[in-house]
């Protein structure tokens, strides 16, 4: 009989929660949550490049050993990405979510110049190690594209419940500590194609392709140049 006498709390209960389920008072967290998880495929597929590049600096070195100040800053460049410190409140903290992009940015920016290398190789760009560390590399590339994307995507969606009506209103008053969550930039070299230039490569108008500069067995060679991912 106890039940019985309950069944009429339990039945507003049920539907107040359902009632407040309807103004979106769980949106905000769910949200965020779908923020993080995109953030954790963003991470993945950065860390996914960095376990690359070892190899693929150790093949090009083989082949091309002179190009010596490129791949040192390769490895400075994927060490300084490495040791950024990420977390989930890297999300919310604009400066410290500009950190990690500029690492990442100026990684993908090194990256172009030592793929460019292999233009002036032609025994490095028919090697099958090479060929298949390039072509994880470019479908590595392409994860960390759509990852940013979804990202992005999660970030407005939870930024906009924040700052419009009912979101707004639990923001004022159950969901004070969150904070709008950042989004990826497009970076500045990415406006505009890099110029890449090594030592012993003359500017454009003067005879010669602008590019990395030509082994010595091949100074004839009119290598191309690779722009830098953004």
């Amino acid at each position: 009989m106890t039940i019985f006498r309950q069944l009429p709390k339990l039945l507003a209960a049920f539907g107040i929660a359902i009632a407040l389920a309807g103004c979106g008072v769980n949106d905000i967290p769910a949200k965020d949550q779908a923020v993080k998880a995109a953030w954790a495929n963003v991470q993945a597929a950065y860390q996914r490049r960095s376990d690359l590049i070892p190899n693929l600096a150790n093949t090009v070195a083989g082949y091309a050993a002179q190009e010596k100040s490129v791949l040192v800053e390769v490895t400075q460049a994927r060490a300084n990405a490495t040791h950024v410190s990420v977390d989930a409140s890297t999300i919310t903290d604009p400066a410290k979510f500009q950190q990690f992009q500029d690492a990442q940015d100026k990684l993908s920016g090194v990256l172009g110049r030592l793929m460019s290398i292999s233009e002036n190789y032609p025994d490095l760009k028919s090697n099958q190690n090479f060929l298949a560390l390039q072509s994880q590399l470019e479908g590595t590339e392409n994860r960390i594209e759509i990852a940013r994307r979804d990202y992005n995507t999660a970030v407005q969606d939870y930024n906009t419940t924040l700052v419009t009506i009912p979101g707004s209103l639990w923001a004022s008053t159950m969901y004070k500590s969150y904070k709008q969550a950042t989004p990826f930039a497009a970076s500045a070299a990415a406006q505009s194609a890099p110029v890449v230039s090594f030592p012993g490569a003359t500017a454009p108008g003067n005879g010669a392709a602008t590019g990395t500069a030509p082994p010595p067995s091949a100074a004839a060679a009119q290598p191309g140049t690779q722009p830098a991912k953004p």
